[in-house]
């Protein structure tokens, strides 16, 4: 038997030093560790479509703890929300997190990973990286439960219903050269209800990797809505994993806005466990220059009558390079289940490259499932109807675009999202 070389157990004793520094309890270091021994034994994920092993996602972060060099001024990345429940952060580091009073008295937590890990180890144990995702599932996790270096941590309590939705900020920090490894662990306990926003945004133009992983956890009779506009930089290549655990009669709707502008690979799985859990996932994109971009969607019933929903629509402009993978997977037991999925392409260029890969994996009876797929072209019989009504060919195709994306996006229950939506693919738009 062959061994592999391992290449990051050199890092094993600044990686310790840099968790104590953070006050992180044992657990969390020896979990660290432990994925350190195995990021070069594990295979990376299959993406279907996509050779990645070459992309620059692997520089290990700064282990010093010192503050990067140049900050950034949030100042116009942000709008004044005195009274909101928002966490921004800039870089690694927390810069504004605001909580009202009445949030805090019912038990919510809505702060960042680093705090958390010191003020509620217990409770943060039992979620991270735990369920919805595992630390030694594959290179790119292992990797991340390593060298994580930042992100947050929202908890809400046994049957708090919180009103107007929680937002998270998240700035990259690309004025200096640093991986953006963020964690972010929301937590949702029996029949809590709640909806939260995220952004992500960059700040700067060097070239840095991120490796983001979001875990979404729905105990029993918990309703989570979670909504995100992702606008990382075009020198910014990421491998971003969202994925959820559903409990029993528990739900995860998520609204994404994937309107980055590197290269990027989009990893959203949904592990549909408790009986009667449910997750519906819509997804926009916009590839434009020469991105690459592949969005791997995957929910996968375990329990029986769950009902796994995957709807994304997106478009391809100049050289750009954009792919809808997706997989409704019913496990045998999973009676009574349900899992439909639509993935469609539109492309704006005779040099721009689509794909739509439905799959249906069905190992049991008495279930339903479906999916559709297409890409295609802009109809010319649209484009001539309306530049016959005196409309410039460029407008005429944002009118299109906005009519294809439009039915996805009037589907995203908080206006805020659709909105931020609307103006990002505007402004993506208009500046080709």
């Amino acid at each position: 038997m062959v061994t592999k070389e391992k290449q990051y157990v050199e890092y094993a004793d600044a990686l310790t030093a840099f968790s104590k520094g953070l006050g992180e309890p044992e657990w969390m270091t020896q979990l660290r560790l432990d994925s350190l021994d195995k990021i070069d034994e594990l295979d990376l994920p299959v993406i279907e479509r996509l050779r990645y092993n070459r992309w620059p996602i692997w520089q290990v972060p700064d282990l010093t703890g010192a503050p990067a060099q140049k900050a950034i001024d949030i100042t116009e990345f942000i709008e004044d929300k005195a009274d909101a429940a928002r966490v921004i952060q800039a870089g690694n580091e927390s810069v504004i997190e605001t909580l009202p009073e009445s949030l805090k008295e019912k038990g919510v937590i809505f702060t960042d990973i680093k705090t958390a890990l010191r003020e509620h180890p217990d409770l943060v144990k039992e979620a991270y990286m735990q369920q919805a995702v595992k630390a030694d599932k594959n290179k790119v996790t292992a990797f991340h439960a390593a060298f994580m270096n930042s992100g947050l941590f929202l908890y809400v309590p046994k049957n708090v219903v919180v009103e107007e939705p929680l937002e998270a900020i998240f700035i990259q920090n690309s004025l200096v050269q640093d991986s953006f490894i963020k964690h972010v662990l929301i937590y949702a306990d029996v029949n809590s209800n709640f909806n939260y926003v995220e952004k992500f945004l960059t700040a700067g133009q060097e070239k840095n990797p991120a490796n983001i992983l979001v875990e979404v956890v729905a105990k029993q009779g918990a309703q989570v809505k979670f909504s995100a506009v992702d606008q990382l930089g075009e020198q910014t290549t990421t491998y971003f994993n969202r994925a959820g655990h559903t409990f029993r009669d528990a739900s995860i709707d998520w609204a994404l806005g994937v309107m980055n502008n590197g290269s990027t690979i989009a990893d959203f799985d949904t592990n549909l466990v408790g009986d009667g859990s449910q997750s519906d996932l819509k997804a926009v994109a916009i590839s434009s220059g020469k991105q690459t971009q592949v969005i791997d969607s995957n929910v996968v019933s375990y329990g029986s009558h769950t009902i796994g929903n995957i709807f994304q629509h997106g478009v391809i402009l100049d050289r750009a390079t954009l792919t809808f993978n997706g997989i409704g997977h019913i496990i045998k037991g999973a009676k009574g289940s349900d899992a439909q999925q639509e993935s469609r392409v539109l492309m704006l260029s005779d040099k721009a490259r689509g794909d739509a890969n439905p799959i249906l994996l069905i190992d049991e009876y008495e279930v339903t499932a479906g999916h559709a797929a297409s890409v295609g072209r802009v109809d010319p019989e649209e484009m001539y109807y309306l530049m016959s009504r005196g409309i410039a060919k460029s407008e005429a195709e944002r009118l299109v675009i906005r009519g294809f994306l439009g039915s996805v996006i009037s589907a995203i229950p908080l206006k805020s999202i659709r909105d931020e939506l609307v103006e990002t693919i505007e402004r993506k738009l208009t500046s080709r």
